[in-house]
């Protein structure tokens, strides 16, 4: 498994703090920046890097941050194919893979502990989409999607 991530300036720490808990794992990161930087940056830059990444299929899937993990995410779902769930706790952080088939995740570093991050992250991980009735829903946001992005 690749994964891909980014965050601006409010979640530098926590992607850092991802970062080496996915390389313990032997899960392979790719670090899409910023690269070392606490100084202000823009979150729509780096969110979009990390989904063009998932959707190229450079990365299987990717974990953003910034302070809150909204903007990051808003930015990253606006890339056509991208489904990226903004989680704050394990069971969203499974329904969001088991059910949504969330491609991406989304922290905020200003709103979660270290180690309810971490538990996040190996959740979200750990799920695999349940497919069947959700392959129906997933499926009727990729057609609502392909409407508004001809």
């Amino acid at each position: 498994m690749k994964i891909g991530l980014a965050s601006d300036h409010g979640g530098y720490n926590l992607k850092s703090e991802i970062i080496k808990h996915l390389k313990e794992k032997g899960i392979e990161c790719v670090d899409y920046g910023p690269d070392n930087s606490l100084e202000s940056v823009d979150y729509p830059i780096f969110g979009e890097k990390v989904a063009n990444a998932v959707i190229s299929k450079k990365v299987d899937y990717g974990i953003v941050c910034c302070g809150t993990g909204i903007g990051i995410s808003l930015a990253a779902n606006k890339v056509p194919g991208i489904r990226c769930a903004v989680v704050s706790d394990v069971f969203s952080a499974k329904m969001s893979k088991a059910h949504n088939d969330a491609n991406m995740l989304s922290l905020g570093e200003r709103v979660l502990g270290r180690g309810l991050a971490l538990e996040i992250v190996d959740a979200w991980i750990n799920t695999e989409f349940e497919g069947d009735r959700h392959s129906k829903r997933v499926n009727m946001i990729k057609e609502i999607e392909e409407r508004y992005n001809k």
